[in-house]
């Protein structure tokens, strides 16, 4: 295995312009910020156009869901920004884009050789050991133009064992990507969520369900939602609503970290 100071190396904004082609804006590469959606979003409000991308070699302070914050060691990850300015007339609820990015992701990796799937709502790991691959925070943003969204993934690429920052983390280092090149990487998670966020906008929406749902793992096991100054729910883990939100025993919840308990099948 290559040491890691042999496949970490800086990103070069032509190679992307090379690999994204005329129908994307020019992307934005620094070396280093505090967190690409931050620096997106900001762009947003300023007329950036829809599919603007941010990417950078150091993340230092990005933030996930539920507020956890998201540190990608200079060179050996990708932080990855990609901003939409959707139409407002989606059939599909907006509560789905973070669903949304979770099937793009997870199809992502499966294209580099990754088999991926989703915990609700958009943790995605990998299929046989239940680690981490990806952490995904999607924004919606209010600008002058309109409303518009920023969909953020990190993503761990040349991290050996000893660099994780958790036991249930990993990186395509470790699950034998096809690459660990991070223009390839950045350029295959962007287009593939773009052409998901068009699905989605355009419809059917029947399409975006079933795959969720093929690659969701939730869906079926005993869970137990734990929120933040409340108490901890558990039930099964029944189906997904309208509305993104998962659905426990019968009622619907939109917030909470879950943890798979065991498989209904178990009981």
């Amino acid at each position: 295995m290559s040491a890691p100071s042999e496949i970490r190396h800086r990103l070069d904004s032509d190679r992307l312009l090379e690999l994204f082609g005329e129908t994307w804006p020019a992307p934005v590469v620094t070396q280093k910020t505090q967190s690409t959606n931050r620096d997106l979003a900001l762009a947003a409000r300023d007329g950036a156009a829809s599919w603007q991308i941010h990417t950078t070699d150091h993340q230092v302070a990005g933030r996930g869901r539920l507020d956890r914050t998201f540190v990608i060691p200079d060179q050996a990850g990708v932080a990855l920004s990609v901003l939409a300015r959707p139409k407002l007339d989606v059939t599909l609820a907006w509560t789905w884009l973070p669903l949304v990015v979770g099937i793009a992701a997870s199809e992502a990796f499966q294209n580099l050789g990754v088999d991926a799937v989703l915990k609700w709502p958009n943790d995605v790991l990998t299929a046989q050991q239940g680690r981490k691959l990806a952490g995904i925070l999607v924004e919606r943003v209010e600008t002058q133009q309109g409303p518009a969204v920023v969909m953020g993934v990190g993503v761990n690429v040349s991290l050996r064992e000893s660099e994780l920052p958790t036991e249930q983390a990993t990186s395509l280092l470790l699950e034998n990507s096809s690459t660990l090149d991070r223009h390839e990487i950045v350029a295959t998670l962007a287009k593939t969520i773009r052409a998901w966020v068009e699905l989605w906008e355009e419809g059917p929406t029947e399409d975006i369900e079933v795959a969720y749902r093929q690659r969701c793992i939730t869906i079926g096991q005993h869970v137990r939602i734990m929120r933040h100054g409340d108490e901890d729910v558990l039930g099964v883990a029944e189906g997904i609503d309208d509305f993104g939100c998962l659905i426990v025993d019968g009622r619907s919840w939109s917030a909470g970290d879950v943890e798979h308990v065991r498989p209904a099948s178990s009981m």
